[in-house]
C-alpha cells in the first residue's frame, strides 16, 4: 500500500457525475433527515491503516473512524459507517449515499468544484523519517546518505524534486520492501507517510525512528454535498470546536505518535 493520497481517479467521471447527475438528484435538507433519523451515514474506505481499517474482529478502526465516532457522538446521532473505495468517495457523497465522507479527502481547488469542505481536521504529510541520534534537521544532512522511498509514489516525486544533489535515493517497489530496507539498515532515512513511520518503529522502537523533515503538507476535510448549508455548518461548528479543545490532535496523536499538522490550526484559522 503506497500512501498516494493525492488519488486522482475519480476525475472524468466524476466530474460528469457531478454536472450531469448532482441537479437532478432530489433530496431532502440533509440536517433535516440526519435529525429525523438520529443518524449519521459516513463514507469511509476501510483500506488505509491507520486512517482507517477492519481490524481482526472485522470491526472499523483507524484515526478517521475515530473522528466519525466523536463527530456522531457529539452531534448526539448515531453512526453508520458506509464503506467506499478512494474513486468512490465523492460520487456516493454526490449521489446520496453517504451524507458526510471522511476519509483522507485532501482538500483541494478540483474537488471544491463538486463537493463543500469543511475546515480541516486532519493532515497527510510526506516526511523525511530518520534516527533521532543521526542529527538530520536538514536536506542537506541527507547527502551521502542511503534514502529509501516507494518507486512512482508522491513521496518520490517530492524527494527526487527537493533532494539536495549527492543524495543517494533507493527506490523499492512498494512500502513493505521499504519498510524492510529500512530495519534491515540497507537504508539511513525514509521518505514516507507518518502512518508508515510509525509502523518502522513499531517493529524496531531501537532505531529511534522520527519525522526529520516535513516536506509537504495536505490539508484533510469532510466532506459535504453542494447546498447542504446546514449539515456543513454543524460540521463546521464541531470542527472548530473539538480542534479548539485539542480532541482532534489527541485522536491523531494516538494513530501516529505525532502531533496534528500545524498547517491544520492555521487554515482553520485558529
Amino acid at each position: 500500500m503506497s500512501f498516494t493520497f493525492g488519488r486522482r481517479r475519480f476525475a472524468a467521471a466524476c466530474f460528469a457525475l457531478a454536472a450531469a447527475g448532482a441537479a437532478s438528484i432530489a433530496h431532502a435538507d440533509a440536517w433535516d433527515t440526519i435529525e429525523k433519523a438520529k443518524a449519521i451515514r459516513v463514507a469511509i474506505d476501510p483500506a488505509a491503516p491507520p486512517y482507517s481499517s477492519l481490524d481482526s474482529l472485522g470491526q472499523y478502526a483507524g484515526s478517521e473512524v475515530e473522528v466519525a465516532k466523536r463527530l456522531a457522538s457529539d452531534l448526539g446521532l448515531a453512526l453508520t459507517i458506509v464503506p467506499t473505495a478512494p474513486a468512490n468517495r465523492i460520487p456516493y457523497l454526490i449521489t446520496g449515499q453517504a451524507d458526510v465522507v471522511i476519509s483522507t479527502l485532501s482538500i483541494t481547488d478540483e474537488r471544491k468544484k463538486v463537493i463543500e469542505f469543511s475546515a480541516p481536521y486532519s493532515g497527510i504529510q510526506i516526511v523525511v523519517g530518520a534516527p533521532k541520534a543521526a542529527g538530520v534537521t536538514s536536506l542537506a544532512d541527507l547527502v551521502g546518505k542511503r534514502v529509501a522511498v516507494t518507486r512512482g509514489s508522491t513521496n518520490d516525486t517530492e524527494i527526487t524534486s527537493n533532494a539536495v544533489p549527492g543524495t543517494n535515493i533507493i527506490r523499492f517497489e512498494d512500502d513493505a520492501t521499504s519498510i524492510t530496507a529500512v530495519l534491515s539498515g540497507q537504508a539511513d532515512a525514509y521518505v514516507t507517510a507518518p502512518a508508515l513511520l510509525s509502523t518502522v518503529r513499531e517493529r524496531n522502537p531501537a532505531l529511534g525512528m522520527v519525522s526529520v523533515i516535513v516536506l509537504k503538507t495536505n490539508v484533510t476535510g469532510i466532506g459535504v454535498r453542494k447546498g447542504e448549508n446546514r449539515l456543513l455548518e454543524k460540521v463546521n461548528s464541531w470542527v472548530k470546536g473539538r480542534l479548539a479543545d485539542n480532541s482532534l490532535d489527541g485522536i491523531y496523536r494516538k494513530a501516529f505518535g505525532e502531533p496534528l499538522p500545524k498547517e491544520v490550526a492555521e487554515q482553520t484559522g485558529r
